[in-house]
């Protein structure tokens, strides 16, 4: 099995960087990378170092793979600081300097390079023979590689846990913006068989309305965010309040260094790389799926209701009798 797919769903994550966080799913190169030594010590420089030290510890942690390659000068350019903070950032990791730092990654990556080069010679070869779709082909490959890491990494003791704590919910509320938005909304009609009482927090009207929909969540409720780049500032404020209300907080998002495993109580991770869009989108179904699936099946309950869902809108279903006859 390729050290990019472990089916890894603990990781010992720095107390600062999960505060109660249990359940985190390990299935890309940077998710690993988190859970080694350099990644956690990573971790803790995103938490809790300076305004510095925390985008040169996102940059690390998103392009992992980067860093063996990288210089002190161009990793300068591209986080927007000297190099003299590089190397100070460096020795705040515990290394002497940028070089020690930068063969440290290059250890803790030795055993994901091959499965990623040999990713990168399919794509070209791909490219060769398809001209222009080279983008096409980069972005399939982009999404299946998601799926599969999304599906092969997710735990079904981390879903039963969560299932758990849904179900015993005395509102489940689910969040998201833009693109997130409508897998929110996927989710929460999935959902609504199984929950007393549901709420989706962003439908229409804004922030100013999703912050009152959200108003009275506490301590028995259950707060579901989905957030991937470009994260939205509304979803992490908003759950930043939920939390301070004292509500469980389940996060769906691509990366350890997302915004919002900082706030999640419990995580479920959906990579999210795509070669031209923002976010590819693709496992995060996989993942909203697996966790509604893993809720159906939780009780019998469960099941009768999906039954008696169904029987209620059999009369709009078309069944394949009526199929068949409307085809002659």
């Amino acid at each position: 099995m390729l050290s990019t797919y472990l089916r890894q769903a603990y990781i010992d994550m720095p107390e600062k960087a999960k505060h109660t966080t249990d359940l985190i799913a390990v299935g890309t190169p940077e998710l690993t990378f988190a859970r080694s030594p350099l990644g956690q010590r990573l971790l803790d420089l995103q938490n809790s170092g300076s305004r510095s030290n925390r985008v040169i510890a996102e940059y690390l942690l998103r392009n992992p793979l980067r860093i063996p390659a990288i210089g002190i000068e161009e990793l300068a350019s591209r986080t927007g600081v000297s190099a003299a903070t590089l190397s100070r950032f460096a020795r705040a990791a515990s290394f002497e300097g940028y070089a020690e730092l930068r063969a440290a990654a290059a250890d803790s990556l030795q055993g994901m390079l091959q499965p990623v080069e040999k990713l990168r010679s399919s794509i070209q070869s791909s490219s060769g023979k398809l001209g222009g779709a080279n983008v096409l082909v980069g972005g399939l490959e982009a999404s299946v590689g998601n799926v599969r890491s999304a599906a092969e990494s997710l735990d079904p003791k981390a879903l039963t846990t969560i299932v758990s704590l849904i179900s015993r919910a005395n509102e489940v509320y689910t969040l998201g913006f833009g693109l997130s938005s409508h897998l929110a909304s996927i989710l929460a009609l999935d959902l609504q068989p199984f929950c007393a009482r549901l709420t989706n927090v962003v439908e229409f009207g804004g922030t100013e309305v999703a912050a009152g929909r959200l108003l009275n969540i506490g301590k028995r409720d259950v707060l579901i965010v989905l957030s991937f780049p470009r994260y939205a500032t509304d979803a992490i404020r908003l759950t930043s309040y939920a939390r301070t209300r004292g509500a469980k907080i389940v996060a769906i998002t691509d990366s350890p260094a997302s915004p919002l495993a900082q706030l999640a109580d419990y995580l479920l991770f959906a990579p999210a790389n795509h070669p031209v869009l923002s976010s590819g989108l693709s496992a995060a179904l996989v993942v909203v799926e697996a966790l509604v699936s893993a809720l159906m099946i939780s009780n019998p309950d469960n099941v009768k209701q999906a039954s008696k869902l169904t029987d209620a809108i059999a009369a709009y279903l078309v069944d394949g009798t009526d199929a068949h006859s409307r085809k002659s």
